[in-house]
């Protein structure tokens, strides 16, 4: 990487990670404050603080960047953002089950992206007064600690949906992690080494992952598909399909798993 390109993410690095402080310091002003919740599409809910901080980060974040496509959750989506080079990817609230259950595993995520990849990322989770930053070619750091996929262990701990984890063979069926609504999170808690892996089911989009998927692999681990390939951003189609998050020879098995598995 060129000094001029690690230049340039720097910066990118540093305007999402302040857009995120602030926003997770609207967020905060709602949590275990009994905001508003509605649901959208039937069953996901969304309360008004998702759409406060959706509203300042659009505003904040195309304000720098007029030219930068705009990709979130709590934003109807525009095709015209596949026109531009670089694209915001955000999920206002990640993990809004947990926000409004006054628990604390829900960040503010942000990546900005080019040609299908994630440059930089950061995952501010204001509640656990954490910070999860990473940029193309540089380490992930949560609060400013440089993180490490674990090693390989006998018995991983692995998260994830039960009918992916009740189809994991004997051999790497350890300890299973109690369910984090937040998807974002929970792959930083792989990046972190706080767990071994975890599954994805399908329909996950590019805003629950993008940002988690750069700090894994700069942690040195990976999202896969079942196909063992990584997925791509800010395309035409923001959903996914079942993916798997870990590293080394137990991610290209949990992603056989799942290419096994009827979704």
């Amino acid at each position: 990487m060129s000094d001029a390109t690690a230049g340039n993410l720097a910066g990118e690095l540093a305007l999402i990670r302040d857009a995120a402080r602030e926003a997770g310091d609207i967020a905060m002003r709602y949590f275990r404050k009994d905001p508003d919740v509605w649901m959208k599409e039937g069953s996901s809910p969304v309360s008004e603080a998702d759409m406060a901080v959706d509203r300042f980060l659009r505003e904040t974040l195309l304000r720098a960047r007029p030219d930068y496509g705009w990709l979130s959750e709590e934003t109807v989506d525009d095709k015209k953002r596949l026109e531009a080079r670089r694209t915001f990817v955000v999920d206002p609230i990640d993990g809004t089950r947990a926000f409004i259950a006054g628990n604390s595993t829900w960040c503010v995520s942000i990546a900005v992206v080019e040609d299908g990849a994630s440059l930089v990322g950061v995952l501010d989770c204001p509640a656990k007064q954490e910070v999860y930053l990473a940029m193309s070619g540089g380490p992930a750091t949560r609060n400013g600690v440089t993180l490490a996929v674990n090693p390989p262990h006998a018995r991983p701990v692995i998260g994830g949906p039960k009918q992916f984890l009740d189809r994991a063979p004997a051999h790497i069926r350890g300890p299973t992690l109690p369910y984090v609504p937040s998807l974002a999170y929970r792959i930083a808690m792989v990046a972190g080494g706080e767990i071994d892996a975890t599954f994805i089911k399908p329909n996950s989009h590019d805003w629950d992952l993008a940002a988690a998927d750069l700090i894994l692999r700069r942690a040195g681990g990976t999202v896969l598909d079942p196909s063992g390939q990584p997925p791509r951003y800010a395309g035409p189609e923001p959903r996914h399909g079942a993916l798997v998050a870990g590293s080394g020879r137990l991610v290209r098995e949990m992603a056989e798993i799942v290419a096994g598995f009827d979704t």
